[in-house]
């Protein structure tokens, strides 16, 4: 079958949930389906069964598609480094920091990475779906595309269009999109997708024939609006988070800081009807929360000197609730931090810890990519991956001493047992939830009401021919 690339007219259009539905409901099929993004550009990252790092999103296609991820589905992760820098991860190892200008100058090499890592694709899967990013008729930077035109013109994929209706303007944004869309890429296109459509469907009847007749593209469907409370592809999707509050037991601040990556390991607290989950950035008390989360950082010694710069930092020392630190938080609970050679930052840096672990952080090459079952705290196989090169020499994986606790493992907290534990103890009426059984049930719904809303007959027949 032919691969398929799905392009937005903008970022956030939802590209990334809509490639995911389209896995699960060609798997559904019995198709074997890879996902595919030949660039990212995040913050949160995820380990592969290769012990490589990708990008999240590709993690949670890949498990809609119910295949493991692999680094190939991701051959480029862009990582912001600070001060115009990015670090540059191929083929999920990390290849160098570079400023834009550098990297653009070296963009040829990674399309031959790309190209490769698609075809490999193309040889084990039956269909390969392809994530754009932003807008494909970005013209000033046609040049050096990696994630839409590129991919889609070498390997002549057939195209679909996904546009934001919510942000207005859909039709503006789909005319001119095909306007200016490269003649290959306009004739494989099958369709466009009006996305996060919100109130009575039967108000776009019309609107569908004006995009049918007047910009001569079929629609393929219209999306309602729904939201997808875990694996945000960034940070301007945490706008859409809606947690689903009831009868709350534990109210939770997460410390979010400039820094702030793999907020993955929110979604957890976030789908819990029993936790209340705030946002905490800039100073305010926090003595009215019941625990308190330093999530991951990709900026770790930057970010502890903003706690200290807002106040935070010292309402964190006075504290007397439990707090949790994981990866970059949980670096942040000790007492130095040393980046001699620069690998986390932009210059050499040192910076001094809040002290609550008897411990030291200095990072240094190789950074630990790994993931698989851990035995931490009291708990001899509790699941979930770790990115990260700065180092504790005493408690290289975990501490927990009172109130103070914290580990360099992502998604410890999905781990049920663990989490229904802990949230217990500061709370006895919490009563907890499966969370792996609430995800796949989140992720076959999407799927499911992606499936009765889209011509799927029609794109399987394009993906035929």
């Amino acid at each position: 079958m032919k691969s398929l690339t799905v392009f937005g007219t903008s970022s956030d259009a939802g590209k990334t949930t809509v490639v995911m539905a389209l896995c699960r409901i060609l798997a559904d099929r019995g198709l074997s389906v890879a996902p595919f993004k030949a660039q990212n550009v995040s913050n949160n990252s995820a380990v592969t069964v290769e012990n490589r790092e990708i990008a999240r999103a590709q993690c949670l296609q890949a498990e809609a598609a119910r295949v493991l991820p692999s680094y190939l589905f991701n051959p480029v992760l862009l990582k912001s480094h600070g001060q115009g820098l990015v670090q540059v991860i191929v083929n999920g190892l990390v290849a160098t920091h570079q400023g834009v200008a550098d990297y653009y100058a070296n963009i040829d090499a990674l399309k031959l990475e790309v190209r490769r890592a698609f075809a490999c694709l193309q040889k084990q899967y039956d269909v390969v779906i392809a994530e754009g990013a932003g807008s494909p008729v970005e013209l000033n930077l046609l040049q050096q595309d990696l994630a839409n035109t590129f991919i889609a013109s070498h390997f002549d994929t057939a195209n679909i269009l996904v546009a934001d209706i919510e942000r207005g303007g859909v039709f503006a944004s789909i005319y001119g999109t095909l306007e200016l869309l490269a003649p290959q890429l306009r004739d494989n296109l099958i369709g466009v997708v009006v996305n996060k459509f919100r109130g009575d469907r039967r108000f776009f009847y019309e609107g569908e024939k004006i995009i049918a007749q007047r910009f001569g593209v079929p629609v393929l469907g219209v999306l309602p609006y729904m939201p997808l409370n875990f694996d945000l592809e960034d940070s301007q999707s945490l706008n859409h988070y809606q947690q689903r509050l009831g009868a709350i037991k534990i109210r939770i601040a997460v410390i979010a800081y400039p820094g702030l990556s793999n907020y993955n390991d929110l979604d957890v607290f976030m789908a819990d009807e029993e936790v209340y989950v705030e946002m905490v950035n800039y100073y305010r008390p926090l003595d009215s929360f019941d625990m308190v989360v330093l999530p991951g950082s990709k900026t770790v010694l930057r970010d502890l000197q903003w706690l200290k710069t807002q106040g935070l930092y010292q309402e964190i020392l006075t504290l007397q609730k439990p707090i949790f630190g994981l990866c970059g938080g949980y670096q942040m609970l000790c007492r130095e931090l040393h980046d001699p050679d620069a690998l986390e930052h932009d210059v050499a840096s040192y910076a001094s810890g809040l002290g609550l672990i008897d411990d030291d952080v200095v990072y240094q090459q190789p950074k630990i990519l790994a993931r698989g079952s851990y035995e931490l705290f009291s708990y001899s196989a509790l699941s979930g991956y770790e990115i990260h090169c700065g180092r504790l020499n005493r408690y290289p994986l975990f501490y927990q001493a009172g109130a103070i606790a914290g580990t360099h493992v992502h998604g410890v907290f999905d781990n049920d047992e663990f989490r229904n534990d802990y949230l217990r103890a500061i709370n006895p009426q919490y009563q907890g939830y499966c969370y792996t059984v609430y995800r796949e049930q989140a992720i076959q719904a999407f799927a499911d009401s992606v499936r009765q809303e889209l011509d799927i007959e029609g794109i399987l027949t394009a993906l035929s021919q």
